[in-house]
């Protein structure tokens, strides 16, 4: 066992670096004055070179296979444990410090031009920090490549997805493909012919939106007393172990996308809340990839947030805290707002029914950029003509079609075939639970989401990373990924005779 107490002990190191790192990136998002960057770029990059040596440290592989070697003498967890250090260990050691180094000062300085480049709708201050950044990025994923006999694409995404492979991608997105076009053409034309919703009308005070998304948290069971609410330049959830940090955005005229964005990062919230806390500075107490971390938003927000159990209670909380009057601010109303499917520009406003098609869309340019096979010059092109043809609009400016998203100015790439394989996953996992928990929709017909929360908590949350990903989902649900319960909610939520 003293090969793999070691490993845990330093693991528990590792564990406390990166939760440093976590508060600073989420403070460098949403109250770090600008002209600190510099100087948050250099801190951020020596913790990470920090990491990098106690992950990569010589000795640290013969710990490895000596806790290989006597695996029977450890239990269930402890060997899943083993697996997710060893994981860590392939990909970490196969990157030098230096490469690592250069990563995190290229990303820092990419996303923080993005933010100003964004607002100006300035693609040529971006492009030549994406460019260098992407360099690097090609350079890692053809190391992590050769290191792991996976394909480049594969060895980013494995990062954010243990195991997972550009032919279950493929096969997956594929399916959508040709599912989505045809459905979403039925269900625009359905819609068409129904009554149209009528929508509030603003301004509606910030304040008065942070009080009501605060009240929801409240009513989801957000942990305030180790987590807080912010505001960001592009919502996100991060911070660190029993320190849980999210963040949304406010528009004055529309208060609806704050309130999504709010409950689908309390989505993510919750479910680093209820990882194993015996476990918390181990890779195994870690959420068990992206596609099950978005699950978990998704599920929130587009499943069980979107019901029409759901809206039944949220409408008068909503009411009540921005003072709404009229039928405008009635629950049938509001539900078919919420449910309305109209192709758009922007992916974090997506209806789910379009969703999907925007995760596509950056799927396989970000395969192209990895591949070499797109210059960063001729990304807003590429992007504008995916988007016509996939989506069925064209973005009049680059601030709302290549340059909204902040995952490529951070470096993230591999990521976002999460979104939608987490998408898919949410509604298997939700049907599941439904399955499983009789009160669960009458639940959110009284704002009691217990009945699901104890479910999750059961299959998804309590089980870290003891699983690899698809094994989980299978686990809790009785199938492996599919898309399914996905295309059958889409089919009987916006198709089914009223």
């Amino acid at each position: 066992m003293q090969a793999y107490q070691q490993l845990e002990a330093r693991q528990k190191k590792i564990a406390a670096l990166e939760n440093a790192m976590g508060i600073l990136q989420w403070d460098q998002e949403t109250m770090m004055p600008s002209g600190a960057a510099p100087a948050r770029a250099t801190v951020l990059a020596e913790l990470s070179v920090m990491v990098h040596e106690l992950e990569t440290a010589e000795g640290l592989e013969e710990q490895i296979q000596q806790a290989k070697a006597n695996v029977d003498a450890l239990d269930a967890w402890q060997q899943a444990n083993l697996r997710e250090i060893r994981h860590r260990f392939v990909h970490t050691n196969a990157v030098p410090a230096d490469l690592v180094e250069k990563l995190v000062i290229a990303s820092s300085e990419a996303s923080m031009t993005w933010r100003t480049a964004r607002a100006k709708d300035d693609w040529n201050s971006l492009a030549p920090k994406l460019d260098a950044l992407f360099a690097l990025k090609r350079e890692e994923a053809a190391i992590k490549s050769a290191a792991l006999g996976v394909t480049p694409y594969e060895a980013l995404l494995d990062q954010f997805d243990p195991g997972r492979r550009e032919n279950q991608v493929d096969s997956i997105f594929a399916d959508l493909a040709d599912f989505l076009p045809g459905v979403l053409a039925e269900i625009t034309a359905k819609q068409a012919a129904e009554p149209q919703p009528v929508s509030p009308q603003g301004p509606f005070p910030i304040e008065k939106q942070r009080e009501l998304g605060l009240e929801l948290m409240n009513i989801l069971g957000f942990p305030f007393d180790h987590g807080r609410l912010d505001v960001a330049h592009h919502p996100f959830s991060g911070g660190a172990a029993g320190d849980v940090r999210i963040t949304t955005r406010y528009e004055d005229d529309d208060f609806m996308a704050s309130l999504m964005a709010v409950i689908h990062e309390t989505g993510h919230a919750l479910y680093e809340d209820g990882l194993p806390a015996e476990w918390a500075t181990q890779p195994v107490g870690k959420s068990r990839g992206m596609t099950l971390h978005e699950s978990q938003s998704l599920l929130l927000e587009m499943q069980a947030a979107r019901s029409s159990e759901a809206i039944q209670f949220l409408v008068p909380v909503i009411r009540r805290m921005l003072g709404g009057r009229g039928d405008a601010w009635e629950a049938d109303n509001l539900l078919r707002i919420y449910r309305r499917v109209k192709p758009g520009l922007i992916r974090v406003y997506a209806d789910e029914v379009t969703y999907p098609l925007h995760v596509i869309l950056r799927y396989r340019l970000e395969k192209a950029i990895v591949a070499g096979e797109l210059a960063t010059a001729d990304l807003p092109g590429a992007w504008n003509e995916l988007m016509e043809t996939l989506v069925g609009v064209r973005p009049p400016n680059n601030r709302d079609g290549v340059m909204q998203d902040v995952h490529w100015p951070e470096g993230i790439l591999g990521y976002f075939p999460t979104y939608s394989l987490g998408a898919v996953a949410a509604a298997q996992i939700f049907a599941a639970a439904k399955r499983a928990e009789p009160d669960l929709l009458p639940g959110l017909a009284r704002g009691d989401f217990r009945p699901l929360f104890g479910w999750l908590d059961t299959n998804i949350r309590s089980q870290g990373c003891l699983y690899m990903p698809d094994e989980l989902i299978a686990r809790a649900t009785g199938a492996p990924l599919g898309t399914e319960a996905f295309k059958a909610n889409i089919l009987d939520r916006y198709l089914a005779p009223a």
